[in-house]
C-alpha cells in the first residue's frame, strides 16, 4: 500500500477495479475542511483518462508494473508482433490496444512492453523516434511569417506539422509523447 501524499508523476496504482497510472498531481489544502490530493490518472487498460480526488493520507495499493524490452517485428493481421531480445520469445498485441502508438512504431524499432502479472497492459514508445517525411508541399522562398509551418505525411502514416524547410526525404526527430516535431536528424 502507498500514501496518496506520496505520489509521483509515472507511478502505477490499483483503484476501482483499474490500473492507473498518475499523469498529474497536486496537494490542496483549502483553509477550512482537511487537505486532499487532487489527481490525473490514466487507466493502463482502456487509455481512459480520469480527474480523481483522495482524502490526504489515504492508502491505495501500488502496482508494480514490469516492462519487458522488446522489439517490433511486423503486423500480422489485426495483430502486432513483438519479440524479447534475451528469450527470443513473441508475442502479439492486438491493434486496437496500440491506435496511439502505431503512428511512431517502425519495423526492428526496440520499445517497452509494460506487464502486470502476466497481463500485456501496452507499449511505451521511447520519447522521441526518427521518421521519415513521405509527403509534404515544398517551402516557398520568402513565405516565412514568424511560426509559420507546414503539413507532413510521414513513413508510418502520421501526419504533423512542421516548418516550412521541411523537405520530403528528410529525416526528422518526432516527441511520441505530443505527436510534434523536435527537429531535423
Amino acid at each position: 500500500m502507498i500514501s496518496v501524499n506520496d505520489f509521483k508523476t509515472g507511478l502505477t496504482i490499483e483503484t476501482d477495479g483499474g490500473i492507473w497510472k498518475v499523469l498529474d498531481f497536486q496537494h490542496v489544502k483549502p483553509g477550512k475542511g482537511a487537505a486532499f490530493v487532487r489527481s490525473k490518472l490514466k487507466n493502463l487498460r482502456t487509455g481512459a483518462t480520469q480527474e480523481k480526488t483522495f482524502r490526504a493520507g489515504e492508502k491505495v495499493a501500488h502496482a508494480q508494473i514490469d516492462n519487458n524490452k522488446m522489439q517490433y517485428l511486423y503486423a500480422d493481421g489485426d495483430s502486432h508482433v513483438f519479440m524479447d531480445n534475451n528469450t527470443y520469445d513473441q508475442l502479439e498485441i492486438p491493434a486496437d490496444q496500440l491506435e496511439h502508438e502505431l503512428n511512431y512504431l517502425k519495423e526492428n524499432m526496440s520499445v517497452s512492453i509494460m506487464m502486470y502479472e502476466g497481463e500485456t497492459l501496452g507499449v511505451e514508445l521511447p520519447k522521441t523516434v526518427e521518421l521519415e517525411v513521405v509527403e509534404t508541399e515544398p517551402g516557398i522562398k520568402g513565405d516565412t511569417a514568424s511560426g509559420a509551418s507546414k503539413s507532413a505525411t510521414l513513413e508510418t502514416g502520421v501526419t504533423l506539422q512542421v516548418p516550412l524547410f521541411v523537405n520530403q526525404g528528410d529525416v526528422l526527430v518526432v516527441n511520441t509523447e505530443e505527436g510534434s516535431y523536435v527537429s531535423r536528424a
